[in-house]
C-alpha cells in the first residue's frame, strides 16, 4: 500500500535501527565526555585523574597496544581492510568507559577504530597552522622532521608515537605478510593526521598525494627512539 502521509512512520521507512551498543554508547556519551571528538588538550583533561603520570592519549596506546597483541603486525591489510562495525562500536563503548577491552580477536577491530580516533580528532593531529607547511615540504626530509618538532608539544608526542607505531609495521619482514608497505601505510593514515581546508576538488586532489608523501617521509626518516617507553 502506498504511503501517502508525511507522518514520523513513513518519513522513517528504510531507516537502520541503531545497535543495542549504540544506544547505550548514546546513553553514556550524555554523562560522560566522549574521547573521541574532541582535542588532545581535552583527551588529556579526561584521564589526568585516572592517569595522571602519563604523557600520552590512553586511548591511543590501548588500541595499538591492541593492534600488536592480536597479531596485526602480521596480518594481511591490516588498516586497509575495516574491521567489523558492530564489533567496532562495541569496543568503541569499553574504551570510552576507561575499561581494556576483552573478547578481541580481530586486529582490524582496534585498528580501525584506532583510526577513527584520529580521524575525529576536534584539531587535526597535526594543526591547521601547520598544513601549508607540510605541504611545502612533502618531499623534503630535513624540513618535514624539523615540523614535527616545532609542533605543539602533545601533538609532537602523539605523533611520533604513530609513527614510531608504523616503522614497526614497515619492517620488511611484516610487509611481506601485512602487504602493507610504507607507502600503503602513509596512503590510509595521511588522512587521519592532516586535513585540506580547501573547497576546491583540484587542490584537495593535489594535497592529497603531497599529505601521503609527507608522512611518508616521516615513516622513513624520523627518529622516534627518545619515544621508547614513553606512555
Amino acid at each position: 500500500m502506498l504511503c501517502l502521509s508525511p507522518s514520523p512512520p513513513c518519513a522513517l521507512q528504510g531507516l537502520q535501527k541503531p545497535s543495542l551498543e549504540e544506544i547505550i554508547y548514546a546513553h553514556v556519551a550524555i554523562f560522560s565526555p566522549s574521547m573521541f571528538g574532541s582535542t588532545l588538550a581535552e583527551v588529556m583533561a579526561l584521564q589526568r585523574e585516572r592517569y595522571p603520570d602519563r604523557q600520552l592519549p590512553w586511548v591511543q596506546t590501548r588500541l595499538s597496544e591492541e593492534v600488536l597483541v592480536l597479531n596485526g603486525d602480521q596480518t594481511e591489510g591490516i588498516f586497509r581492510v575495516p574491521g567489523d562495525i558492530d564489533e567496532v562500536n562495541a569496543l568503541k563503548l569499553q574504551v570510552d568507559q576507561w575499561r581494556v577491552p576483552t573478547g578481541l580477536e580481530d586486529p582490524h577491530v582496534p585498528a580501525s577504530l584506532l583510526k577513527l580516533w584520529y580521524r575525529e580528532l576536534e584539531e587535526p593531529l597535526i594543526p591547521h597552522e601547520f598544513y601549508d607547511e607540510c605541504i611545502s615540504n612533502y618531499d623534503d626530509a630535513e624540513a618535514a622532521v624539523n615540523l614535527v618538532l616545532n609542533l605543539p608539544h602533545i601533538n609532537k608526542m602523539v605523533l611520533c608515537y604513530l609513527i614510531r607505531f608504523l616503522q614497526v609495521f614497515a619492517q620488511p619482514a611484516n610487509v611481506s605478510i601485512t602487504k602493507m608497505d610504507i607507502s600503503n601505510l602513509a596512503m590510509v593514515m595521511a588522512p587521519n593526521c592532516l586535513r585540506c581546508q580547501s573547497d576546491d576538488p583540484r587542490v584537495i586532489f593535489e594535497n592529497t598525494r603531497k599529505e601521503m608523501s609527507f608522512i611518508r617521509v616521516l615513516i622513513q626518516r624520523l627518529d622516534t627512539s627518545f619515544m621508547d617507553g614513553v606512555l
